[in-house]
């Protein structure tokens, strides 16, 4: 009974820190709320691989892994992006490119629990990586103009419900021998976090980005070679119309 709660416990620590993250962008602590959501990220990371370490995957745990997800990856960082930046601008202007992108993250965990994905991809960007880039971005808030953050929060909101595929990384998985180590190299990681409050969510947006920039550049090469292949059926199609 332990042991199949224990992937639980991973995904509930990730909605905990969720919900603190939240805490900390309303007492004006950004940089905290920024690093409670990549505390999350770490904690989600773990729990699937955990569950199916000690083969213990259930409906339940994936049910309790996408509503803890909404809270930590979607409302989260769309909360402390609005806090940071959005709170001097029209109104419904913030409200809606703030809502959007909890909205969306919504749909992106739906369409994963129902549709079967290919193998070793997501199909649009994963709602954990989503909330680390806004959460994370949400820190530059005093050197990007405000247009330039609802232009991402867009941005992140379409990838997420996008077709573009991105590398998945959940299955690679955690000896079984190691599960008993993965509270220790937690409980190190945040050490350093907290140790280093300012600068490790800063650290971590960079990978963060590219990642995200990743599903772009594949996205544009596919509408490249979508336009090359139009192109040569026309051409194909009029050197057959003249002959």
């Amino acid at each position: 009974m332990i042991t199949k709660s224990i992937p639980n416990l991973f995904t509930i620590g990730n909605l905990f820190l969720g919900i603190i993250s939240i805490m900390f962008a309303f007492n004006d602590n950004y940089s905290f709320a920024a690093l409670m959501i990549i505390i999350a990220m770490l904690l989600d990371g773990l729990d699937g691989r955990v569950a199916r370490a000690l083969n213990v995957q259930s409906e339940f745990g994936k049910e309790l892994d996408s509503l803890s997800d909404v809270i930590s990856f979607g409302v989260a960082p769309a909360f402390v992006m609005y806090v940071c930046a959005f709170t001097e601008i029209n109104p419904v202007l913030a409200w809606t490119a703030t809502a959007i992108f909890p909205i969306c993250g919504a749909l992106r965990l739906a369409r994963f629990n129902v549709v079967d994905g290919v193998p070793g991809y997501f199909t649009g960007l994963p709602i954990p990586a989503a909330g680390g880039v806004l959460a994370t971005l949400a820190l530059f808030h005093d050197s990007i103009a405000v247009p330039y953050l609802i232009v991402a929060v867009l941005l992140l909101s379409y990838l997420m419900v996008s077709t573009v595929r991105y590398p998945n990384f959940k299955k690679v998985g955690i000896p079984k021998k190691a599960i008993w180590i993965t509270p220790i190299v937690i409980a190190a990681a945040v050490a350093i976090a907290v140790w280093k409050p300012e600068q490790t969510p800063k650290l971590i947006f960079v990978p963060l980005v590219l990642y995200a920039l990743l599903g772009i550049k594949k996205n544009v090469r596919m509408i490249i070679r979508r336009g090359k292949k139009s192109k040569k059926t026309e051409e194909w199609a009029e050197t057959k119309h003249s002959s």
